[in-house]
């Protein structure tokens, strides 16, 4: 039976997990260097390992809260080929899920703006959201972070 290991976070009171391949590394964000024009849900940039990497609310990116108050903890992500800080209220631990524990989200509440949500887990009366971090953003979406990344002339590294 195959298995799942997760890291569990919340977000504005919802719990959310992703897949632990996926994180790079959990950290206390310093500084935010706001951008202009970005997407509304994007905090701005920041460093990370000498590398300058987005910031995103997760708040504001699953339409949570519209609070300018945001956490100064987040998940460092393995987004494609790039990596990317989403802001997160809490990390709370590492679980391991096997298929049983895993659902499908309902037709009813899928949609193309939450097509990054891959699972329900239900386990011991807690419901957690299981992402697909490949699908966070839509193509229009990896299209502004790079802009953004190209217009302040900003590059990983490279």
């Amino acid at each position: 039976m195959s298995e799942i290991k997760v890291v569990s976070f919340e977000i504005a009171g919802e719990e959310y997990a992703l897949d632990i391949m996926k994180i790079d590394s959990i950290i206390e964000v310093k500084k935010i260097l706001k951008v202009p024009q970005a997407p509304s849900f994007v905090k701005g940039i920041m460093d990370f390992r000498g590398m300058v990497i987005p910031v995103i609310s997760g708040k504001k990116k699953f339409a949570l809260s519209n609070e300018e108050e945001e956490s100064d903890k987040a998940i460092v992500v393995n987004l494609k080929d790039k990596k990317m800080a989403i802001l997160v209220d809490e990390v709370k631990e590492v679980l391991s899920f096997s298929q049983d524990e895993l659902e499908e989200p309902p037709q009813e509440i899928t949609n193309e703006s939450n097509r990054y949500i891959s699972a329900i887990a239900n386990v011991n009366g807690r419901m957690i959201i299981v992402l697909d971090i490949d699908k966070l953003l839509s193509e229009k979406e990896e299209k502004a972070i790079s802009n953004l990344n190209k217009e302040n002339d900003v590059t990983e590294g490279r």
